[in-house]
Order: C-alpha cells, then structure tokens, then sequence
C-alpha cells in the first residue's frame, strides 16, 4: 500500500488544529482518507480517523484541562448521556433514511450561524452558575446530541459548543473544552465499534495520530491564549463550511 504522507500528515496536523478549537476535524480527514484509500472499505477509514482524531482530542482535553474550569456538574451526566444516546442513534439507521435529516440540519445548522452572528456577545464570559439541578439538563443534552451523532454525525462538535454556551451559560473557551470531554469518550466507543466490525488501519491511523496531537496542541495553545472571540470566529467558520457541505450533497 503506498502512503502519500506528504498529503495525509499535513491533513492530520490541521485536522487536530481546527477541532481542537471549534471541532469539524473529521471534515478534513475523512474525504482526504477517502481519496488515499479509494478500494479500502469505509468502517476500516472511518476507524482509522477515529483513531487519529482520539489522540488530538485526548490532547486538546489534557491541555483544556490545566487552564479552563471544565464544570463536571453538567459534562460527566451528559458524557455518559452522549454514549447511550449515540447507541440509540446507531439503531435508529435501520428505520429512518439519514437523507431525510439532511434539510431539518440545515436548517437548524443556519439557525445557530445566525444566532451566534448577530448576538454579539453570546458566549463571550461565562453568565451563570452551575449547580445540581443543571446535571439532568445536562444528561438530556448529551443524550440528545450523542442520538444525532450516532445517527447521523455532521456538526456534532459544533453544536456540543453552541449548547454548552447556550444552555449553560458557558463561554466558548469553556464549552469548547466541556465538549472535548464527550468528543473523548465517543471517540473511544466508535474505535470500539469500527474494530469489531473490520480492520483499521492501524499504521495510518497511529502515524496520523501524531501528525493529528500536534495540531491540537498548536490549536489548544491558540484558543487559551485569544480566548472566546477566536473559537467565535472559527465556530461561524466551520457551521458555513457544513451548511455548504450538506447542501452540496443535497443538489
């Protein structure tokens, strides 16, 4: 098998920077997988970017971690949420057509640019405080999300981030590393899947890992240090960016 890694190295360090940040790596990974691998069968690729796009992650949320007061109150209840609900989605392809989200997402992918546009200061200092009675909401969240994930999958960072801010009062430094947590954790149980159900590519998938850990700590670096107007900016990137995809697929 020849590997272009003049192509795929570069693909993984930005892949790790930008999801690091905002999420939406896997938008730069998995067509590039796709283009390398042509005759490789897709749960072996999807595997082998879940295992390149864990270790940015892992990295992201160790770096988050030491800075940013990740509230535990609200993102373990809704990690745990998050992997039930994604089993529930996984099951639900079998009775619904996925093309049949592809309008409602976006629609509602639009609905959240705007929001987050022309409200100037959404997200940009935390706005309350966290107690116990927010785990329930928080369990309903990540059940909600982790469903959407594993039915469908497009844009879950980004709405991980816009919920934590949205609904918890987070700023987007905050709800960028709160989502990191459950982006680990499903990470971790879509490995799992894919492994059972064909080879990954394990040398690709480990190599790009590297390539994929440095960019998320050069995109961790970056989000600490200019705070919640950049991760503002590049969450309004990356929704334009798959509201074009979505309607690309569609027309």
């Amino acid at each position: 098998m020849i590997v272009d890694w003049y192509i795929l190295a570069p693909a993984a360090f930005f892949a790790g920077m930008v999801d690091a940040v905002v999420g939406g790596g896997g938008l730069i990974q998995i067509p590039v997988l796709l283009a390398q691998f042509p005759q490789t069968a897709i749960p072996a690729l999807f595997g082998t970017n879940k295992v390149s796009s864990i270790a940015g992650t892992g990295a992201a949320l160790w770096r988050y971690a030491r800075s940013v007061r990740i509230p535990w109150v609200v993102v373990l209840p809704a990690t745990v949420a998050a992997l039930i609900g994604a089993w529930g989605g996984a099951a639900l392809v079998a009775w619904i057509p996925r093309q049949t989200m592809q309008p409602m997402i976006i629609v509602l992918m639009v609905a959240v640019g705007l929001y987050t546009f022309l409200k100037k200061d959404l997200g940009q200092q935390v706005t309350r405080v966290l107690h116990g009675g927010d785990r329930w909401k928080g369990a309903l969240f990540g059940f909600v999300i982790g469903a959407y994930d594993g039915f469908f999958g497009p844009g879950t960072g980004s709405f991980l981030i816009f919920g934590f801010v949205r609904l918890f009062g987070m700023d987007f430094v905050q709800g960028s590393a709160s989502a990191k947590v459950i982006n680990f954790a499903t990470n971790l149980s879509a490995i799992a899947f894919f492994a059972s159900h064909g080879p990954i590519l394990w040398k690709v998938g480990l190599i790009m890992a590297a390539c994929n850990l440095a960019g998320a700590y050069l995109g961790t670096h970056l989000a600490i240090r200019h705070g919640a107007g950049l991760i503002r900016k590049a969450f309004l990137g990356v929704v334009a960016i798959l509201v074009i995809k979505q309607l690309v697929e569609i027309l």
